[in-house]
């Protein structure tokens, strides 16, 4: 497939370039998501059979300080490139987030939810999925949650680093999602663009995230005893973290629809994690 990938440097766009290295990855210096102009030009100059949005503002609580910001990267950026791709007649996927909800209740969420947003990052994105639909063509939105890898910032990646430090730390027990690993979402984006080429009927809205279900405070301790440190979990509330964006309590996704309609299944995150763990300490 010649593919056009917005993003290098991401979590999922450096799996994408192990996974499908023959595609076409820009970078911001080719395509300046604050210029979304720019990534609708890089497009039509590409020449492409299908585009993949892969980059994003996702400095979640530097978002509430610039608000403009995050919504020309997150909500305008995608919206010119679905209308570009809606025009020259190609599939387009773009990735979004478990933020486009409030985080209540204790039930997975499903696509055709009510969303509230919590904060500018889940706001922009949403207004990104809403300018999707709105462009028309052929498009999918992808929500997944607290996506981790051995590129970039993530959860794991801070815990190994504070767990080789400390003797014990204070995580988060009340908010409760499915781990996923950057190289699931990969392989689930590069499915649903072979199927939506060959079906013009495939599309939508769908979610993924890793199974089972669990909580930051588990997810470190898994950490922790993968790699082999002692440093001890204390479970803490919400309440005792403050950050500047609030942060959805209930980040469960349900992931039925993209199991019927693509055949993709929910990644196994702890397996995920023992292959990241892996990586890094080769």
């Amino acid at each position: 497939m010649d593919l056009l990938v917005f993003g290098q440097s991401g979590q999922v766009a450096r799996e994408l370039a192990r996974l499908a290295p023959q595609a076409r990855f820009l970078a911001r210096a080719q395509a300046d998501l604050s210029d979304p102009e720019a990534c609708a030009a890089a497009i039509r100059a590409s020449g492409c059979a299908a585009v993949l949005n892969a980059a994003a503002h996702t400095a979640v609580d530097r978002a509430e300080s610039e608000p403009e910001f995050a919504h020309r990267i997150n909500a305008e950026a995608p919206a010119a490139m679905a209308r570009t791709c809606a025009a020259l007649g190609l599939p387009f996927l773009s990735i979004s987030t478990d933020y486009v909800f409030d985080g209540s209740g204790a039930h997975p969420w499903v696509e055709t939810d009510p969303t509230g947003p919590l904060g500018v990052y889940g706001a922009s994105k949403l207004a990104g999925e809403r300018g999707i639909a709105r462009a028309g063509g052929q498009w999918a939105v992808l929500r997944t949650s607290w996506v981790f890898s051995a590129h970039g910032a993530n959860f794991v990646k801070t815990m190994l680093r504070l767990g080789a430090e400390r003797d014990e730390l204070r995580v988060v027990a009340d908010q409760h999602g499915g781990p996923t690993p950057a190289e699931a979402i990969a392989r689930a984006c590069l499915t649903m663009l072979a199927a939506m080429r060959a079906d013009p009927a495939k599309g939508g809205l769908y979610h993924f995230a890793g199974s089972p279900d669990t909580t930051w405070a588990d997810f470190a301790r898994a950490i922790m005893a993968g790699a082999g440190l002692g440093c001890r979990i204390i479970d803490i509330p919400t309440s005792d973290y403050p950050t500047p964006a609030r942060r959805p309590a209930n980040s469960r996704l349900d992931c039925a629809a993209i199991l019927r309609d693509f055949g993709i299944s929910r990644p196994d995150w702890q397996a995920g994690l023992a292959k990241v763990l892996q990586e890094l300490t080769a």
